[in-house]
């Protein structure tokens, strides 16, 4: 087992990976920012590496410093989490080239599955079904651009090749907006991720956003840990997740999750990856894969009893899996809310003093969180600041014991987003199960 690992990260995943190294007797360095000395992995951490000043491109992006701070601590090993440098093949590629692990996948595999358009045909030769669309970056030529939108069909979506978290997307309705939203498109992708190519996908009107988790070793095993509904979103970023999905049948989870794992083998998979689809009329379509840990894992964890940030580490450290798919067993039904510090109505950020923390408690109930009381929310950093996760035998338990927990959760001296959440959980649309990933801007009338 790997003796000593550097946390690349910061927040609650940082946190919660220390707590999976001190189950396995491993040692930690927490590298952070100038602004993050009291984050409270920092204070537990059994050597503390300061990495640069608060803006992440001085710090958790710095990636000679992240080294130096493995070379000048004497550690084996680095896991990344997720955000930040987590699916960069570049920084993957340094760590390795420098005498350390990397504790997720292969660089050649995060680049692979990081370009939209190379994962996609990598999916279609594994067998997995794809949103109609571009088989390679669209071209200069209009009418060449123009004739595949139209063998596609409006809508269409315009998607950046090396885009993510929702960045690099804009849907087309008709003929006339094509080329001025494909410009713009690429002026955004270039921005945002250094490149500017653009593809083209037939745009799905009301669908489904479910994943499928997974797993592989280094000795050819692959399998599934089921799949998670993430559907409640707002402008494509998360905000309730759950498993398993409602309304998926034990059929359909066992033909796409074993397609998935074998997709896994093809590729030459290792670590924690997630499968993500969209999902509608019965049907999937392969969308990207995210090549980490995801901020959702904890409902995956709680249905099937893995500890995924402890598989992904022994895995990094050439043991095979823990588990066989058989051992796999889907048990109840789990509830993630995202609690940040943010405006509940306006979604602004509110960073500052946390005066009073009461959290919850009770069957069922898992909180991820780096917060405390007397702790300062950074302005710097993304908005979230715990996860509250519900488990019960089903997923009516489920709910109650989330509003429940909802309620007694008290945070002070900084606004939230519980009365959101409260909201969602108590929306009789919700509670029905099976939302589409436009139900919450609906519910909160920012679409039409």
């Amino acid at each position: 087992m790997l003796d000593k690992i550097v946390i690349a990260n910061r927040g609650e995943i940082a946190l919660r990976i220390l707590r999976a190294c001190r189950e396995l007797g491993i040692r930690t360095v927490a590298v952070h920012s100038e602004a993050d000395r009291n984050l409270k992995h920092v204070l537990l951490a059994d050597e503390t590496v300061c990495i640069g000043p608060a803006p992440s491109a001085d710090s958790y992006l710095n990636i000679p410093a992240i080294i130096s701070a493995a070379e000048v601590t004497d550690a084996v090993a680095i896991h990344p989490g997720y955000g930040f440098l987590a699916e960069n093949a570049d920084f993957a590629e340094r760590v390795i080239q420098s005498g350390f692990i990397f504790i997720g996948p292969k660089p050649e595999t995060i680049r692979l599955m990081g370009d939209k358009i190379s994962a996609k045909n990598a999916m279609r030769q594994a067998g997995i079904p794809c949103v109609p669309g571009s088989d390679a970056p669209l071209s200069n030529d209009f009418e060449e651009n123009l004739r595949l939108a139209k063998q596609i069909g409006f809508p269409v979506i315009i998607k950046a090749a090396g885009g993510g978290g929702g960045r690099g997307m804009r849907v087309v309705h008709s003929e006339a907006a094509l080329m001025n939203a494909i410009t713009m498109t690429r002026a955004e992708a270039l921005a945002a991720f250094g490149r500017d190519e653009v593809y083209l996908e037939k745009f799905l009107e009301r669908p489904r956003h479910i994943e499928f988790q997974v797993l592989a070793d280094s000795h050819g095993n692959a399998i599934h840990l089921g799949e998670r509904d993430c559907s409640t979103q707002r402008r494509h970023q998360k905000v309730i997740e759950e498993a398993p999905a409602p309304g998926l049948t034990e059929k359909q989870r066992r033909k796409m999750g074993e397609l998935c794992a074998e997709a896994c083998r093809q590729i030459g998979y290792l670590g924690a990856g997630t499968f993500e689809f969209l999902y509608e009329n019965g049907q999937f379509y392969f969308i990207e894969m995210n090549t980490r840990i995801q901020v959702e894992h904890p409902v995956t964890e709680m249905v099937t009893g893995v500890d995924i940030v402890k598989e992904q580490i022994r895995i990094a450290a050439g043991e095979p899996l823990s588990y066989s798919q058989g051992d796999i067993v889907l048990r109840g039904h789990a509830i993630e809310c995202r609690i940040n510090a943010e405006d509940p109505e306006t979604f602004m950020p509110s960073p500052g003093l946390i005066e009073q923390l009461h959290l919850p408690g009770g069957p069922g109930i898992r909180v991820d969180t780096h917060i405390y009381a007397g702790y300062k929310v950074p302005p710097y950093y993304d908005s979230m600041i715990a996860k509250l996760i519900a488990h019960g035998e089903n997923r009516t338990s489920a709910l109650a014991r989330m509003r429940t927990a909802l309620t007694e959760t008290v945070i002070t001296g900084i606004k939230c987003n519980i009365p959101l959440l409260q909201r969602i959980v108590g929306d009789s649309a919700f509670r029905s199960g099976g939302q589409h990933i436009h139900y919450l801007e609906e519910m909160l009338g920012l679409r039409e």
